[in-house]
């Protein structure tokens, strides 16, 4: 079989899909036919002047070859900000479509393919924009702050956008100002960073469907059994769930506490897409995915993405080749969507260099 030969994508149910029973993976290719995907995914890399890059939730192959071709593997904001960067005029986004969209915020004149366009996130579809605008409407003194894990227009509504890396020095920074905060779309995030800050917030009622099934019971009776393992939770994850960690962060938090913790063993309550780069990093530890499941389920741990397992090698080499799967976000959004994105970024690079944070923060209706 040539390289040229290899470009249908073809799907299959999940292994596990109790919960998901829509959900659809591509087919795993052969030994072959994944040899000869990556070999014309990085010819066409170079023919297309693009760059790949992948979030730590997608399949092992697209991370690696990510990698391997001179792009990234990161978080949702790192990803964009490195496609905005990077020279190459394409950028092919292994990830869910919201991140596709944050690419193109940021790089408004550059073509943003992604592997499958109905990849999406939980999150996202649970924030329509005409509902999240009346919630806005009705909280009309409070600073309106969004996860990245939200669409454009929920973007574009926004005061300010934060990842889970910088939630709480943002929430904290206005707390200090005297500003209240309306958040969404994750209650749970927002949860922990109301406790961890003693913000004034109010909660859009939003949860990931991987880290909300993550159970505390159970996660108990595995720290029974590995009492010398240190527990790391990604705040999206229920309070009583938190409440148990060693470490509570975001991927890149988690990645920095698995290698800097005293502890061979770990209990790691996020998507198992982040076992891969963990495993990579710490090649003599042993990583546990937490529990999702009680006794009578016959999984114990299903925390993958159903629309993260949707991304690909043949859907990468597809859009590739016939720039199929191009992300659109309205011109008229753009501008206004990046402008709470430009403001992270403005405080997070004032943050890193130890410079002061409170002349960035606008006051109420400045946005």
């Amino acid at each position: 079989m040539s390289a040229s030969d290899v470009i249908d994508v073809e799907y299959e149910q999940p292994a596990c899909s109790t919960q998901h029973a829509w959900a659809r993976v591509p087919v795993e290719p052969t030994p072959s036919q994944r040899v000869a995907l990556k070999d014309k995914i990085k010819r066409l890399l170079k023919e297309k002047n693009a760059v790949m890059v992948s979030h730590y939730y997608v399949h092992p192959d697209l991370q690696d070859l990510a990698e391997e071709t001179g792009g990234l593997v990161s978080d949702s904001l790192e990803m964009a900000r490195f496609g905005r960067d990077h020279s190459a005029q394409t950028l092919v986004v292994s990830g869910v479509k919201f991140m596709g969209e944050t690419s193109k915020i940021l790089s408004p004149h550059k073509t943003v393919l992604m592997p499958d366009l109905d990849a999406t996130c939980s999150l996202d579809l649970g924030c329509p924009i005409s509902e999240f605008s009346a919630f806005c409407d009705a909280h009309p003194d409070r600073t309106v702050v969004v996860y990245a894990n939200t669409s454009a227009a929920v973007k574009a509504r926004a005061d300010w956008l934060v990842t889970s890396s910088c939630a709480l020095d943002i929430v904290r920074a206005l707390k200090d100002k005297g500003q209240k905060i309306l958040w969404a779309p994750d209650k749970h995030l927002g949860g922990y960073i109301q406790r961890e800050t003693g913000a004034d917030m109010v909660f859009w009622e939003g949860a990931c469907i991987v880290h909300d099934e993550f159970k505390a019971f159970e996660l108990e009776a595995l720290i029974k059994e590995h009492p010398k393992a240190k527990v790391l939770v990604h705040p999206e994850s229920p309070q009583d769930v938190v409440a148990l960690a060693h470490a509570v962060g975001s991927t890149s938090a988690i990645l920095k506490a698995a290698q800097t913790l005293d502890a061979d063993t770990f209990i790691v309550a996020t998507d198992n897409g982040m076992l891969h780069k963990l495993r990579t990093l710490n090649p003599t530890k042993t990583f546990i995915e937490a529990p999702t499941a009680g006794n009578s389920a016959t999984c114990k741990s299903c925390a993958h993405c159903p629309w993260m397992a949707m991304n690909g090698l043949a859907g990468v080499a597809q859009v590739l080749e016939h720039g199929l799967n191009e992300i659109q976000v309205d011109s008229r959004l753009i501008d206004r969507a990046r402008l709470p994105i430009d403001r992270m970024l403005a405080f997070t690079a004032a943050l890193k260099n130890g410079q002061p944070v409170g002349g960035l923060i606008p006051n109420i209706g400045a946005a």
